[in-house]
């Protein structure tokens, strides 16, 4: 008697090997033929066939034979899947101390692989860490440490663009086309990018430095207001306690903050050099560093209350953070090699 249902071969490309191309292996195998011969015939890539050779092939004798790869491949084909996180707890504990000190993800999966160099069981893509706090249900990581990461949040959103700035001062501006090219390429160190992160109703403020060549980062306390003249005061207190070598240039964007910029280059012979209007990538190191701040310091909140001490210590902390533009090394790390040289 005929079958009740015929069950149709699959046809047409697919992203996944079929039985019938695990049987065309494993006969050319047994003809000698070359990982690349064989992918050519199958229409994909050697790297798929030798995989494929690789993880389904007899755990033993080595052989590989095309039922019992397509039973492996089968079974490890369906999801969701145990993570990795979750099945360790020594790496899941190491991830979340870490997350507490508000390291970012691709900080402590480097910081593993320093650490536990021979385990390879302690190693992890910075895209596990995310997936662990990001997706509901896995539960590898507490839901709360999604506060430590940048953004503070527990799911992906799209970046926004950023607001232009076209405000333009009594004295004239130093355009950045005419700063040096020792400090374009991060050469020397002694130049300086700034800017201010703004509290909540744009009542409070704090200033920040961001030196080019090493990320070493300064606060400046704004208790009062943030008008030209307050900023202009804690920018040459703060410029007055760095070595000479120290104070080569400083970058703003055109912000109403910096008016007095005349009179602070008077005053502590350090040139300003003013971004394009709508280009914060022009001062890059700064940007990022007061996305790191706002980890400390979140939008829509006072930043009148913090205290110059406390300033301090947040400074200190991000300074003893690993960058990967650093080779790892924390910008506290290079600066002191620089002073050493």
């Amino acid at each position: 008697m005929p079958p009740i249902s015929v069950v149709a071969a699959p046809s047409g490309p697919s992203r996944y090997l079929r039985e019938a191309d695990r049987i065309h292996i494993a006969d050319r195998l047994r003809e000698k033929a070359t990982m690349r011969a064989i992918a050519a015939e199958l229409g994909c890539s050697p790297s798929t066939v030798s995989r494929e050779i690789r993880r389904n092939r007899h755990p033993v004798s080595g052989q590989y034979r095309p039922y019992a790869a397509q039973a492996r491949a089968d079974a490890r084909r369906p999801r969701p899947k145990p993570g990795k996180i979750s099945q360790n707890p020594q790496l899941r504990d190491f991830i979340q101390d870490h997350l507490d000190l508000r390291w970012s993800p691709e900080q402590i999966c480097q910081a593993l692989r320093s650490q536990f160099p021979q385990r390879p069981e302690m190693h992890v893509v910075h895209e596990t860490v995310y997936q662990a706090l990001y997706v509901q249900g896995r539960g590898e990581l507490r839901r709360e440490l999604a506060r430590a990461l940048r953004t503070g949040r527990a799911r992906r959103r799209p970046r926004r663009q950023s607001q232009q700035r076209t405000s333009r001062f009594r004295d004239p501006m130093v355009m950045i086309s005419e700063r040096p090219a020792e400090a374009a390429d991060r050469a020397v160190p002694g130049h300086w990018e700034g800017d201010l992160i703004i509290g909540k109703d744009g009542k409070s403020a704090i200033g920040t430095l961001v030196e080019r060549a090493t990320r070493y980062v300064m606060l400046l306390h704004l208790p009062k207001d943030h008008g030209a003249e307050s900023v202009r005061d804690a920018l040459v207190t703060t410029v007055q306690t760095l070595p000479s070598h120290l104070r080569r240039s400083l970058t703003w964007d055109q912000g109403s903050e910096m008016a007095a910029h005349a009179s602070f280059t008077v005053t502590t012979d350090v040139p300003v050099y003013f971004c394009d209007p709508a280009s914060p990538w022009q001062r890059g190191s700064n940007e990022n560093t007061n996305g790191l701040l706002r980890q400390y310091f979140p939008k829509g909140t006072d930043l009148a209350v913090h205290t110059p001490e406390h300033l301090a210590a947040v400074a200190a902390q991000l300074n003893g953070r690993p960058r990967k533009t650093l080779g790892w090394e924390t910008p506290a790390e290079r600066l002191h090699k620089l002073l050493a040289a």
